[in-house]
């Protein structure tokens, strides 16, 4: 408690020059001038029922993210259903049947339809009720909220209301957007971490007016009052206009007063807010985007098959009434036995249109079995199977976490197999935004002999490529001696050291293992234990080690259980530095006002020195600035200043007799970014009193300037001190990526999925990770999409003036460079040539827009990987929308934050990560994970199962209701277009929902053309779902046909083989009872026989299923004939008398089976043996047990079997194998030109 008193007491803004440092009389500024529309907001502190009332009327704090409400669900809920073709066909139907005119009951129609459409309606609620339930743990959380006369109270976040003064305490999150008032710090700085919605891990710094500092305790808000005029409710994070009018003054507010909803208050005891926005006009919400209703393409063209049947039916329906109305007119009058005089006028030959009119109807209901109602049904009964089973994968259980994979919506399991573009959120989404301190290079001695996750995965995947004997570099020509021998040669030429493409080391030395310590993975005897001071530039090691300690704005806080030090620093890069620094025995371990101490251990003393280090000045880091510099007396009164940052930077600012270490340290650099680290150079200058004194006169001058330049002046006045630098060395940390994400991204590639990184990071940090998960790498042409360059255009006023053109020259800039780059990718001749596409969020504004998102998508569609730096949630969404209605191809968006939920949204199908950022990402997603990882196991083995089930059982079905439904149409014709059908009632209603249903579930559920393993092995196999090979018009219209062929062979096969010929055994002709029984069974028995020949992988369930179906029509078939004559009618004892004794009955089946399904037969046959598919291959493989008997060919199959890609692992692979390809190749030419 006392210590938490002394921190509070620390000025937090004396670290600070730009963010928070202001001149003493900032806040006698102008405060902003503003009017019209988009500035309307005002809002009374401490007065919240001013605002429930007209004029003002603010909404509420409550929040939802739900589809549906107790009012809407109804009315919304019934259009998502007859949005689909076949229930308004249903309906029509169901309507009709209740006219006399119907030849079934009105009950036959109308049950099925309610099931259906009920069912789904039921679905929908469910799902929608988790999303309620999750508002409802939101909205209910608790906040401290004045009540009055200085008290504070809790009252849930929903009935926070505008104006409200709320007290928010360490590492809870903001409840609405607040007015920072102010905080436990003495000078009202507070620290926010914004991850849910720009996904930065570093903390930002937030800062209240001078003027509200005295309001630091509860009873202080008993009195106070105060108006807010400002901005209306808008999208953008980053700004924020208006004024405090409070004590009859008049302040202008920025963002940095701003506190936005969602994002956490971190090291801070509490802070004092005013509500300025609530609910859905808060920021975050803003950019929420409403929760879509998403449709598969396959449900989609599912709806265009209908339209086709619907025409085929409507064309049958009409034939079918001409030809009634035909034979109405001509024939009827010559059918005494009808009694034509005496008719109704559905059979009036005098009004024969009418009849017709009257048979269209009829027959629009009696072909209805065209149009298949349970397939909706059967649909999503195997979605719902499908989805558990995804749930139920243990190969997608995070052990950590006890997450599993959950299918939050079934409507979209096939989408996931159809994948052509994935959009990423980087942090916690790529990496676990954890820094450890790897490797550094000090006076040009690189140190650190560990090895990054790049590293060890790449040196694997290349001594896999390099040992198989069929890989492309073993298969370069040689004379007179094998690939093999060259390898081993270790004579002068390119021999092993050579594929040695990576020297890995866990640990040399590592006799014993220290426990890990978080945020240093760092291995080298070396510099470990005090063994730096034998090293030959101790000096220079020292000089490092103690930039590491002071170069930074963290605050140590004591571990009680370690006796050492934990750090709160800004980002976990500086928090890398202060440990590795602690472990290399310089531990930072006070802060006072104006000095940093630390804790040096040497290896002559036992007891550690502790030295002060007075802070004179702090030139903190900045995007634009990219280095972080302290001026710091010693305790030898010498001045030095300490700096940090970009290398590029450093580099440009060195002395001439600072360059000394300048080339090896570039070599390190190089190496360190190759494999995936972030880096930055150290660097010092020793100052004289007289010419830092002036320098600081100057530095005063400008802190205490007032006016809109004041930035540029500091900017200008850092730069003159930050010259003529001499270099220490550089640092190397590894920002954690996921565990199996390289792999997983890898493996994603080889599908031949494109990968976009959407991030509000910075563009650095965003380059880096890309190096390091292998979406970029070295020799990668990198294409930055920036607006004007303002690093040169800072220097004085004139040139500030120019960075303030008119948004149409910047338009015309980027246009321009986007034309370039877009010109550049098609003139580039290297087949192997990659490409990068790089663009901040500013860049992007314009780029969105509608004049050139066209221009910027065709340029990103070019490039083999793009990063999008610097974006709000909203431009996530939009790129989102761009990428999928530009290109038409199905999108995937993942994340793990609120920040990702408009961009989860927006995407065909929308990943949560269930990780450490609360549940918004998961709430708004179709698919949860745990982690990024198993996004490779969804798409490639369950996307790639449930596409290739739900198209193949679509086909099937359209196939057996086509086949069954003409032979209605063919007896009508037969019949004079009576209405008569051939098939009994009850076998009509059996056959959709008993008799051929299982079969087809068990084929969308069970259905394997390969096994999961093998999914993962040949990855090209995924892109037979984005290719649509399975669900293309050329398959669905062969599938039509062949249910057209099975039609004619069952209904005129039978026809001819019962027309005139003996039934039984006295001579008599079979009957429309036995004739049509005989068709049915022949229907039951093809249809079954089709779909035991479509699927691929037979478990007891298929058999059961297929055969059991068969075994259940016979079975109905005898019980049905058992019954009263008054029920079974005309098939009383029909088995069992009639058809089982007759030869022809059981010979016609035969026949008219293997007559339907020998043409499927032969043509799979000939597929396979002359053009096969790649699983046809695999299925073969398997079968004849090659993978184990010649692992060789297994190899070989597996290599051929990935898509061609730029990006992951195997990319970067290929890269290095060409390169010593060409190595050998010129090596051998040199060799072979003397003979």
């Amino acid at each position: 408690m006392t210590r938490g008193r002394i921190r509070a007491k620390l000025r937090r803004s004396n670290l600070y020059t730009f963010s928070c440092l202001r001149p003493t009389a900032a806040e006698t500024e102008a405060p902003h001038s503003f009017q019209g529309p988009g500035y309307s907001r005002i809002v009374y502190c401490n007065q919240p029922r001013v605002h429930r009332k007209k004029p003002l009327n603010y909404p509420s704090n409550y929040t939802s993210t739900t589809k549906y409400n107790i009012i809407t669900f109804l009315p919304k809920a019934i259009f998502e259903q007859f949005r689909r073709v076949a229930n308004v066909y249903f309906l029509l139907a169901a309507i009709l049947s209740l006219t006399p005119v119907a030849p079934f009951s009105a009950v036959s129609m109308i049950a099925p339809l309610a099931f259906v459409v009920g069912l789904s309606m039921a679905k929908e609620a469910l799902e929608d009720w988790r999303r309620f339930i999750q508002d409802m743990k939101v909205n209910s959380r608790k906040a401290s909220v004045h009540k009055g006369d200085g008290v504070f109270g809790f009252k849930p976040w929903q009935k926070i209301r505008v104006g409200d003064v709320v007290k928010v305490e360490k590492d809870q999150f903001f409840p609405a957007d607040l007015l920072l008032l102010s905080s436990s710090y003495e000078d009202g700085i507070c620290y926010v971490e914004t991850m849910n919605l720009d996904g930065e891990t570093n903390l930002k710094v937030k800062r209240c007016l001078e003027s509200t500092l005295p309001l630091d305790d509860d009873t202080t808000f008993k009195d106070f009052a105060g108006t807010i005029k400002c901005e209306d409710p808008n999208s953008n994070l980053y700004t924020f206009v208006g004024n405090f009018e409070y004590d009859r003054q008049i302040y202008p507010l920025d963002p940095n007063q701003i506190l936005l909803r969602d994002s956490k208050l971190r090291n801070t005891a509490h802070v004092y807010g005013v509500v300025i926005f609530t609910g859905h006009d808060t920021k975050v919400m803003q950019n929420a985007t409403k929760s879509p209703s998403k449709r598969s393409k396959i449900e989609r063209k599912m709806d265009q098959i209908i339209y086709i049947l619907f025409t085929l039916l409507v064309g049958i329906s009409l034939i079918s009434s001409i030809g009634f109305a035909v034979k109405t007119k001509f024939q009827m009058p010559d059918w005494w036995y009808l009694q034509p005089k005496n008719t109704t006028s559905f059979y009036d030959p005098e009004r024969p249109a009418l009849s017709g009119v009257f048979h269209l109807v009829t027959a629009l209901i009696l072909y209805g079995y065209l149009i298949p109602i349970s397939l909706y049904v059967s649909i999503e009964v195997v979605k719902v199977l499908q989805a558990t089973f995804i749930n139920q994968d243990i190969h997608m259980y995070d052990e950590e976490t006890g997450n599993p994979a959950q299918a939050r919506t079934s409507n979209l399991n096939e989408e996931l197999g159809q994948v052509d573009t994935i959009l990423s959120d980087k942090t916690g989404t790529l990496t676990c935004n954890q820094m450890d301190f790897l490797k550094c290079s000090i006076a040009g001695t690189a140190y650190g002999v560990g090895s990054s996750e790049v590293e060890l995965a790449a040196a694997k995947q290349m001594a896999i490529d390099i040992n198989e004997p069929d890989s492309e570099v073993s298969n370069v020509p040689v004379r007179k001696t094998s690939a093999r021998d060259s390898w081993e040669n270790n004579g002068s030429g390119y021999g092993v050291s050579e594929i040695e493409l990576e020297t890995v080391i866990t640990s040399k030395d590592g006799k014993d293992q220290k426990p890990i310590i978080k945020g240093f993975n760092f291995v080298d005897s070396r510099l470990m234990d005090g063994n730096w001071s034998k090293e030959p530039k101790a000096d220079v090691i020292l000089l490092f080690f103690r930039i590491l300690a002071t170069c930074h704005t963290a605050i140590p806080e004591p571990n009680e259980e370690t006796g050492s030090f934990n750090y709160e620093a800004e980002s976990p890069d500086e928090g890398a530095f202060l440990v590795a620094a602690r472990e290399f025995g310089f531990e930072f371990c006070r802060r006072t006002q104006s000095s940093v101490f630390i804790r040096e251990r040497y290896p002559s003393s036992r007891q550690p020195v502790e030295r002060e280090f007075k802070i004179l000045n702090l030139l903190d880091f900045t995007s634009k600035r990219k280095r972080m510099s302290v001026i710091v007396r010693d305790e030898d009164g010498q001045i030095l200043l300490l700096c940090k940052g970009a290398d590029s930077i450093i580099f440009d600012r060195l002395s001439k007799n600072g360059r000394m270490y300048e080339e090896a340290t570039t070599r390190h650099l190089n190496e360190y970014g190759e494999t995936g680290l972030r880096t930055l150079a150290l660097a010092y200058r020793k100052l004289e009193e007289s010419e830092y004194s002036a320098w600081n006169n100057e530095f005063v001058k400008a802190k205490t300037s007032i006016g809109a330049d004041r930035e540029a002046m500091l900017e200008r006045v850092s730069d003159m001190m930050e010259r003529d630098l001499i270099l220490v060395g550089a640092t190397a940390v590894e920002d954690k990526l996921q565990k199996g994400v390289p792999q997983c991204i890898d493996k994603l590639a080889q599908a031949g999925l494109k990968i976009w990184v959407l991030t509000g990071d910075k563009m650095e940090t965003a380059i880096n990770i890309g190096f390091a998960c292998s979406l970029l790498r070295q020799g990668m042409k990198q294409i930055c999409i920036t607006t004007m360059n303002s690093d040169t255009l800072t220097q004085d006023s004139k040139e500030t003036f120019w960075l303030l053109m008119t948004d149409q020259t910047v338009k015309e800039n980027i246009l321009m460079q986007i034309t370039n780059a877009t010109q550049m990718i098609k003139l580039e001749k290297d087949p192997h040539a990659a490409f990068a596409l790089i663009i901040d969020g500013k860049t992007l504004t314009y780029a969105l827009e509608d004049d050139m998102k066209h221009q910027f998508l065709g340029l990103a569609v070019g490039c083999a990987s793009v990063i999008c730096c610097r974006v709000s949630p909203k431009q996530k969404a939009l790129v989102t929308r761009l990428v999928k209605e530009g290109t038409g191809k199905t999108t995937l968006a993942i994340g793990d934050g609120a920040n990702d939920v408009g961009m989860i949204q927006e995407a065909d199908i929308g990943v949560g990560i269930s990780g450490v950022e609360g549940m918004q990402a998961v709430m708004a997603s179709d698919f949860s994970i745990a982690q990024f990882r198993f996004l490779e196991r969804l798409l490639v083995v369950h996307g790639h199962w449930c596409y290739k089930r739900i198209a193949q059982m679509i086909c099937y079905f359209f196939y057996k209701n086509i086949a069954f439904g003409l032979t209605l149409f063919y007896f009508e014709a037969f019949t004079s277009f009576s209405g008569q059908s051939v098939y009994d009632d009850w076998y009509m209603l059996l056959f959709n929902v008993i008799l051929t249903s299982l079969p087809v579930i068990s084929l969308g559920v069970f259905e394997q053309d390969v096994s999961s393993e093998v999914c993962l092995q040949f990855p090209a196999l995924y892109q037979q779902g984005p290719k649509n090979l399975f669900f293309d018009w050329y398959r669905i219209f062969g599938w039509m046909g062949n249910g057209l062929y099975s039609s004619l062979i069952i209904f005129f096969l039978n026809i001819i083989i019962f027309y005139d010929q003996a039934f039984r055994s006295g001579g008599q002709t079979a009957d429309m009872s036995a004739v049509g029984t005989t068709m049915f069974t022949c229907i039951i028995w093809a249809v079954n026989c089709q779909i035991a020949l479509t699927m691929s992988h037979f478990t007891w369930i298929q058999h059961l299923f297929v055969w059991g179906s068969i075994a259940t029509w016979y079975l109905f078939l005898l019980l049905y004939g058992m019954t009263s004559p008054t029920i079974s009618g005309n098939a009383y004892q029909i088995l069992v008398e009639a058809l089982a004794p007759a030869p022809i009955y059981w010979s016609a089946t035969l026949l008219v089976t293997i007559a339907c399904n020998l043409p499927y037969l032969a043509h799979i046959s000939f597929q396979r043996c002359f053009n096969p598919m790649d699983h046809h291959i695999i299925q073969e493989i398997k079968y004849y047990k090659k993978d184990v008997e010649d692992r060789h060919m297994w190899t070989r199959e597996r290599s051929k079997a990935r898509q061609e890609t730029k990006i992951g692992f195997t990319a970067r692979v290929d890269a290095k194998i060409r390169q010593l390809k060409g190595r050998l190749q010129k090596k051998q030419t040199a060799v072979m030109s003397p003979s």
